[in-house]
């Protein structure tokens, strides 16, 4: 007995309760476990603890002159803590593999039957591969007693510990695309489908029938219908996932379109402001019909029946006429100049204060991906490994990672298209000139599986294509100090982003990068873009590829990714522009990217910046972008990155 606390005992059970003072209880059993043998079972606050109670002297024992080894270390307590714990269940009646530390250890007292009346309750767990920590494997322990009321006691004290883990989603709506990648979306879902069952989590599963079928049901759901789901989970691969993204954020992201340099709308050649909705819009028409009119004259006068008028008279209304409209025209220029002014300013103020509220209808609401995919880029980035059961391992146990997305608008459709912003988002990658083509390309092969990449990378490689266009980015401090500028264009790449391998910061588990607080508040946007310092940098020419990383992008193609040292949630872009170069030139940098360990950015036809905001115009033939897998025709766009705008079920890859 304990002043504060007590102690019972009831044949091998004890169990101490806790105090007032919160102090941690105790409950400890006598039990067989599979392959080991009788162990005392201890529960405490953060987990399960068992120990042999066999030990002998020396490391076995012998029989007969036969010496028996033990397949598992009894003499060592083991231990498994609830937040590795996603299960836990009662069974049917089993036969309770023992040890042969304790089969040995019976052999001349006679073989004790543990199987006869047995009930048995297991632990369900994972375990991480020894060569490969990244990959996560379903484990189980099963525990015995014959007294069924013990098993179902330990059943009910481990769920209630495990009802107190925080994040563990219970209600899950469920997107399967049965083609993705090699047509297998629905069999993996399959695979996985049991343990969310056993984990006791509800699922509303959508088997997609169409493309779009995805967005088109996150766009029309309501928020009350998003708020009675703990996450959204895809199970396809990086395009699919982008299209349950924008199905989400289309119509729920507040915030303002990118920030632009004050020349990009000019070069437009529209007079309205497209980010101001403009019911009198067809004030420009007439403003631009009286300009290029000429002045009216008396000539036109007399035309109209004035002719009876005197010729002072008609001279003097005509010089009046003449003063107001010029006076009209002076007014409507001053007025437009006036109005473009305001909308520098806006951007300029909205996108500094447009980090003070994204408001989001739910923002515990995450989302996860089951890898069916082709590349499944984000999976690998964001787990490390490219496997359903690790991926769902993740969901269930409620992992959190945030996931920093970029939102690209969409000016002009082609040249000579109207003004019409179109907003999607991409939460790994944008890419133009080769990544476009290499996608439209595979499009036409989609009977091949993932093979068609290859097959279609090889066709646009050996076209070898490149196209004009006008990239500009903000610059950051990491680019003043490594970069040299020449009118409008940079002549040099930063430095400090060519490094050796082992100098790479390379994103991981508990980032330091990524959960380290930004020098800019909540309330504040990236000092590079409200420092009055801040300016936009240009690049013209011929690119072979013009690309946008948000992620590093690690797949099996290109084991590091296109950036082995980009962050998945520092608020920055990582912008790769591939000049045109040489066929030979080209193939060695892809041969790096191929590479474990390459350096694909150390070329002098590579531009490599690091940015929260860029933009592009097309100039002359056009490609079309690619963002996350899925096209999207563009002349002339603006993106901007915001940092940590969703959560994955996710803890970041092991390093």
């Amino acid at each position: 007995m304990e002043i504060n606390g007590s102690v019972y005992n009831s044949g091998n059970i004890s169990q101490r309760n806790v105090d007032a003072g919160g102090q941690t209880s105790v409950l400890s059993s006598n039990l067989f476990l599979d392959h080991v043998g009788e162990v005392t079972l201890t529960l405490n606050s953060d987990g399960l603890s068992w120990k042999s109670l066999y030990s002998l002297d020396n490391d076995g024992s012998t029989c007969l002159g036969i010496k028996f080894l033990p397949r598992v270390a009894t003499k060592m307590a083991t231990k498994l803590t609830f937040s590795d714990i996603y299960a836990v269940e009662i069974i049917d009646s089993d036969v309770i593999q023992e040890s042969d530390l304790t089969l040995a250890a019976e052999c001349f007292v006679g073989n004790r039957s543990h199987d006869s009346g047995m009930n048995h309750f297991m632990v369900h767990t994972f375990q991480k591969s020894k060569s490969q920590p990244c990959l996560w494997s379903l484990a189980v322990y099963k525990f015995g007693n014959k007294d069924l009321q013990t098993c179902q006691m330990w059943v009910n004290k481990i769920n209630d510990s495990l009802s107190k883990e925080v994040g563990r989603p219970k209600n899950l709506l469920v997107f399967v695309h049965p083609m993705s990648g090699k047509g297998n979306g629905q069999r993996i879902w399959e695979t996985v489908a049991p343990i969310f069952s056993r984990a006791k989590i509800n699922t509303k599963v959508i088997v997609t029938q169409r493309a779009g079928h995805a967005f088109d049901v996150m766009t029309s759901a309501t928020n009350e219908e998003l708020n009675s789901y703990d996450g959204v989970l895809a199970v396809g691969g990086d395009g699919f996932f982008n299209e349950i993204l924008n199905g989400f954020l289309s119509s729920r992201h507040k915030a303002p379109f990118p920030p632009i340099p004050s020349d990009f709308l000019d070069a437009l050649g529209n007079n309205s402001n497209p980010l101001v909705n403009d019911p009198n819009g067809a004030d420009s028409e007439i403003h631009n019909n009286r300009e290029s009119d000429p002045l009216l004259s008396s000539s036109a006068h007399n035309e109209s029946g004035f002719s009876h008028l005197s010729v002072f008279h008609d001279n003097h209304i005509s010089i009046r006429i003449n003063f107001v409209v010029v006076l009209f025209i002076l007014y409507n220029h001053v007025c437009f100049y006036l109005q473009e002014l305001m909308m520098v300013l806006t951007l300029k103020v909205s996108f500094y204060y447009q980090q003070i509220e994204n408001p989001l209808p739910s923002q515990r609401l995450r989302f996860g991906i089951i890898p069916a995919g082709s590349t499944d880029a984000i999976v690998i980035c964001t787990t490390g490994a490219r496997d359903p059961i690790t991926s769902a391992l993740h969901i269930i146990l409620g992992k959190k990672l945030c996931l920093d997305v970029a939102q690209v608008v969409r000016w002009k459709t082609t040249s000579t298209s109207k003004i019409e912003p179109c907003v999607r988002y991409a939460a790994s990658f944008a890419g133009y000139g080769f990544y476009g083509d290499v996608i439209t390309e595979s499009e036409k092969y989609r009977w091949m599986g993932p093979k068609r990449y290859d097959y279609a990378g090889t066709k646009v490689f050996l076209k070898h294509r490149s196209y004009e266009a006008e990239v500009g980015y903000l610059e950051v401090e990491s680019e003043k100090d490594s970069s040299i500028l020449d009118g409008s264009r940079m002549l040099s790449r930063v430095r400090s982003l060519k490094r050796k391998k082992s100098e790479r910061n390379i994103c991981q588990a508990n980032c330091d990068v990524c959960n380290t607080k930004p020098v800019y508040s909540s309330t504040r946007s990236p000092p590079a873009i409200s420092s009055p310092e801040a300016r936009w940098l240009k690049s013209k020419g011929r690119f072979l590829s013009v690309g946008a990383a948000i992620m590093s992008n690690r797949n099996e193609r290109a084991p590091d990714g296109l950036v082995a040292d980009a962050h998945l949630s520092d608020g920055f872009l990582h912008l790769l522009l591939i000049k045109d170069c040489p066929h030979a030139l080209y193939l060695w940098h892809l041969t790096q990217l191929a590479r474990k360990g390459g350096n694909p950015l150390n070329f002098d036809f590579v531009e490599h910046h690091k940015t929260p905001a860029f933009t592009f115009t097309s100039i002359g033939k056009e490609s079309i972008w690619n963002l996350d897998g899925e096209l999207f025709q563009a002349h002339k766009l603006s993106a901007q990155v915001f940092r940590g705008l969703i959560c994955l079920f996710a803890s970041g890859p092991e390093v």
